[in-house]
Formats: structure tokens, sequence, C-alpha cells
């Protein structure tokens, strides 16, 4: 894994669009004291390196009618079509987050599903297709928080003005 060398100035910009990602450029660069051909310029050059996927809305799933949130613990017949499996997992619609963890586990994914009847039906019609041998579910009643990781972490103490 590549880390990319942030100055002060992109770690501004991350901060501020982090906090708010439909904040004009010109505001961007209002607030560092640059022109706004330099905060696209930057901005490119983050997505360039990667810093920075994308943006996007989120949805509330539970809004949109997906009420059953759930994490799937997946052991496969054969391991080494993880990649295989993966590949059809990211093919599943309800299937928000696929892991390779740690532990007993092959591969951990993350789904949200209509109600726990559709659950089922995606573990039984869609998931045990894939070559399990098995899988263990957590169903999550409620997610107190969740967030991406905190630029503030990113910006050294030293940076600090």
């Amino acid at each position: 894994m590549s880390h990319h060398s942030l100055d002060l100035l992109d770690k501004k910009i991350l901060q501020l669009i982090s906090a708010d990602a439909r904040i004009p450029f010109l505001e961007v660069a209002r607030i560092c004291k640059v022109s706004s051909a330099a905060i696209h310029q930057r901005i490119q050059k983050l997505f360039n390196q990667g810093v920075l996927k994308g943006s996007r809305f989120i949805l509330d799933p539970e809004k949109v009618g997906y009420e059953t949130c759930a994490y799937v613990g997946l052991h496969l017949k054969d391991p080494s079509t993880s990649d295989k499996v993966a590949e059809a997992l990211e093919k599943i619609p309800e299937v928000v987050e696929c892991h390779v963890p740690t532990g007993n586990y092959d591969l951990f994914i993350k789904l949200y599903a209509t109600n726990n009847r559709h659950l089922m039906d995606i573990i039984h019609d869609k998931l045990q297709p894939l070559g399990l041998s098995g899988s263990e579910t957590i169903i999550s009643f409620n997610a107190l928080f969740d967030r991406q990781l905190s630029v503030e972490k990113v910006i050294a103490k030293e940076d600090v003005e």
C-alpha cells in the first residue's frame, strides 16, 4: 500500500471537503487563501493519487425500504475461489461491502434486506449457490454511528496553525 505525503494545503482541502462534499471550490479557495485553479489542481492530484475516491450522495437504507442490516461471515467450500466469489457478490445489489478478514471466515460481507424474510431469501437463493460450506449472520438492530476516517487524524498536531 502506498502512502502519499500530504502538505498543509492538501490536508486543509481534505478537511473542508470531507465536512461538506458540496462546498464550492471557490469557497475552499477563499478559506485556504489560494486561487480556485489551485484548488482544482490539488483536488485532481488527490484523485489521481487515490487519496480521494469520489463523492456521492448517501441513501438511508431504512428510508428506502431496507429495514434489515446484516453482517454475514462466509465459509467457502473452496477458499481458493474467494476472488471469483467476491466478483459474484459484487453483482448482488443488496451486498454493500465485502472484506477478506482474519479469523474463521473466508469473506465477510455487509448487506441490506427489506426484512428478515428477504434476508433469508438472499442467503438461500443468492449466497448459497456461490459455493458456501456455511455462513454466520449477525443482524444489526441499529447503527449508533457510521462515519469515514476523520481527517483530523490525518492532520498531524504540528500542522495545526
